[in-house]
């Protein structure tokens, strides 16, 4: 591979009410991401639970910095020598009723370099099918990007969660990165709508390559999330996807490409406002 090339892959999965289970099929998974080639993986939203009721949650929320989880999640990085980006996971929130819903990202040695707390939270009502994340979940405040280098080249991510992709001022917030990274477990209702369409915008938009993260299929609890984890690239091509099931996407960032497509279309240049 090029120096100016970087291997990344996003895991897919159907978690499930165990604990122990989502994270022995995050390590089988992310295992498989590093044979593939992966210098980088990032596993969905709620990977370690999907709890059979929303409350679940609490009941397993850890400090930032410690905890069964998090270990193994610094475990994880460290067997495969890979940065992983951790999807999320529930941590202790001021009110003893919610959590943090937290990506936490970790380097090649285990270490935790990064973490960001969720900002917006998805609130959805449509029959009998409702969700309202503000009730078990705190709202984070702050935007989150991380940097790696690999073969003296710098890399820079963005890092954000599920319903952040409906909010595009985030992602400018941020400015210029060569990625961002999206972990979700997105409704089948709304990803089957709106899912591709949010993903290839804040792409085109950002001219930045977008490597997505999602749950997929029918869960224990009942839920029905919709899937196709992708990386896009930045002119909005769809490089790779994995439609539904359990598995991953891999994919190369190319930074001569994100060169070129800001030099002919220098559209973050242009912005006014």
């Amino acid at each position: 591979m090029a120096s100016n090339q970087l291997s990344v892959a996003a895991i897919q999965m159907t978690s499930t009410t165990s604990v122990e289970q989502n994270l022995q099929t995050a390590a089988r998974l992310v295992g498989q991401a590093k044979q593939s080639g992966a210098d980088l993986a990032v596993l969905p939203e709620y990977f370690c639970l999907m709890g059979q009721t929303d409350t679940d949650k609490v009941q397993i929320r850890e400090s930032l910095g410690n905890g069964p989880i998090q270990t193994s999640l610094s475990e994880m990085a460290k067997n495969n020598q890979l940065y992983l980006v951790a999807g999320t996971i529930p941590l202790v929130a001021p009110s003893d009723h919610k959590v943090k819903n937290t990506s936490l990202v970790f380097d090649p040695h285990g270490q935790m370099i990064a973490n960001y707390d969720k900002i917006h939270l998805f609130g959805f009502k449509q029959g009998t099918e409702e969700y309202q994340e503000a009730n078990t979940i705190e709202a984070g405040h702050l935007p989150c990007s991380f940097t790696l280098n690999k073969n003296g080249v710098d890399w820079k991510f963005g890092v954000s969660i599920c319903y952040d992709i409906r909010f595009p001022e985030l992602y400018r917030q941020l400015g210029p990165v060569d990625c961002h990274i999206i972990s979700a477990a997105f409704t089948y209702t709304t990803g089957k709508s709106h899912w591709e369409i949010l993903l290839r915008a804040r792409a085109i938009e950002n001219q930045s390559y977008l490597l997505a993260s999602a749950q997929s299929g029918q869960h224990t609890n009942g839920r029905s999330t919709w899937g196709q984890s992708m990386l896009i690239d930045p002119w909005g091509e769809v490089q790779a996807e994995l439609k539904e099931g359990e598995g991953f996407v891999i994919g190369n960032l190319d930074k001569s490409k994100i060169q070129e497509i800001r030099a002919k279309l220098p559209s973050l240049q242009h912005r006014i406002l």
